[in-house]
């Protein structure tokens, strides 16, 4: 009978470790999760939870830490507060709906300041704050590639996030960024529904796996548009 041959040292170290982490920089990690005790917030703690990491919550009324995270100043105290982290999540933003002929330029400074540039802010001072190989992952949507009537504000935050993410990848490594940019959720449907007609809707654990592909993963500078 011929002779198995032996492995060599080369063949055996391109087998890969039954032990190999399924997480780029950790099982284990601390997340600041903003909007973390909201619809969306609470399905990506639960999801991120299940699979081993530490999820620390922010709300204006509610979670691990309150803060108006549209101020500088309490984002900073924020990350002051949470101490030691390996990634931030964001699942908050607020915009005004209003069709174009009613809409002020107030209105287009509160979609900013409500959606873009605390996400931006949560970035600026964050990167100072996570792990050397940690990751940011914001919230954008559907209506800055296909709006609706009423949406030109959130088009426009939606759009900006998005642009601002592409950009921010380029230099930020080797931390990562990424936006996750869902239509309406199947569990909103009753609620929001009317404002996306004919739009497939995407279940709330769907983006909250978006998350997990940006938290856990490898890429960076990429919109996770939903439904796929």
């Amino acid at each position: 009978m011929p002779r198995r041959a032996q492995a060599s040292p080369e063949h055996d170290a391109l087998r890969p470790s039954p032990q190999v982490r399924k997480c780029l920089l950790s099982d284990n990690m601390r997340i600041l999760s903003v909007g973390g005790t909201g619809t969306l917030g609470t399905a990506v703690g639960e999801t991120l939870r299940a699979r081993g990491h530490e999820l620390l919550t922010v709300g204006r009324k509610s979670g691990d830490f309150q803060a108006d995270m549209t101020d500088p100043t309490e984002v900073g105290r924020v990350f002051d507060e949470a101490g030691p982290l390996d990634a931030v999540v964001s699942a908050a933003g607020s915009v005004p709906y209003k069709r174009l002929t009613e809409m002020t330029p107030e209105d287009y400074l509160s979609a900013y300041r409500g959606k873009v540039a605390g996400q931006i802010e949560l970035v600026r001072q964050g990167t100072s704050r996570i792990a050397a190989r940690g990751s940011f992952t914001l919230i954008t949507g559907v209506l800055s590639r296909e709006p609706i009537v009423t949406g030109s504000a959130a088009a426009l935050a939606n759009g900006a996030v998005e642009s601002f993410v592409l950009a921010a990848a380029l230099e930020i490594a080797p931390q990562r960024i990424n936006a996750v940019s869902p239509t309406v959720f199947t569990e909103s449907l009753d609620q929001y529904g009317d404002f996306f007609p004919g739009y497939p809707p995407v279940p709330l654990a769907e983006a909250a796996q978006a998350y997990v592909r940006s938290v856990e993963g490898g890429e960076t500078g990429k919109i996770f548009r939903l439904p796929v």
